[in-house]
């Protein structure tokens, strides 16, 4: 049963700014930048029914496209750094997007997701890096933006018990209304068979 997850996917131009902070730091492991996501719920290892439960959930939901920007980074793991991050500014409608999905979960039998919703893209896992070593790091890059970018979607993504930071597969695909019509990437994506059923 592969971990399943709700999550936006960070488009060429965003990624290619996120792979400009790689290298650095001691002990990073930088993800692969086709692996670049925000996580929006996580669902993780559910039985097939309930899987299928939470998608026909998702597909009821219907939310504008709306524009969000990346701000910032941070780490997770105050005295024990183990993921470093980029940070999504303060969106409001990506905040009421996780709240929907976060209810459809929890009434089709998902866990509740006992950790804050802090949007973010994790760009690199962290093993022996001390706080001394994170700092001028987080100094350094401390005023990392992009461009704001078009929400035009959200997806399930599906991982396989790993070391972390993917390869991660787009399972399902939901368009927001006023999103234009998707690539041929993005149609295929939306057509694969989940890996659950």
């Amino acid at each position: 049963m592969p971990r399943l997850f709700t999550a936006l996917e960070i488009p060429r131009d965003a990624a290619l700014s996120l792979s400009l902070l790689r290298g650095g730091l001691p002990g990073a492991r930088w993800i692969d930048v086709e692996n670049y996501h925000i996580t929006v719920r996580f669902i993780g290892d559910v039985e097939g029914h309930v899987a299928d439960d939470i998608v026909n959930g998702l597909d009821r939901i219907s939310r504008p496209a709306f524009d969000i920007r990346l701000s910032g980074v941070g780490a997770f793991g105050n005295k024990k750094p183990h993921a470093l991050w980029a940070g999504v500014a303060p969106s409001a409608e990506l905040a009421a997007l996780q709240g929907e999905i976060d209810r459809i979960c929890l009434r089709n039998g998902a866990p509740a997701d006992a950790r804050k919703f802090t949007p973010h893209v994790t760009i690199a896992r962290l093993r022996n890096t001390s706080p001394l070593e994170l700092a001028p790091y987080l100094s350094g890059h401390g005023g990392f933006a992009t461009a704001p970018f078009r929400v035009g979607r959200f997806v399930l993504m599906s991982s396989r018990d790993s070391v972390g930071g993917g390869p991660y597969i787009v399972e399902e695909a939901w368009p927001l209304e006023g999103a234009r019509a998707g690539s041929a990437n993005e149609r295929a994506g939306a057509e694969n068979a989940p890996m659950w059923r």
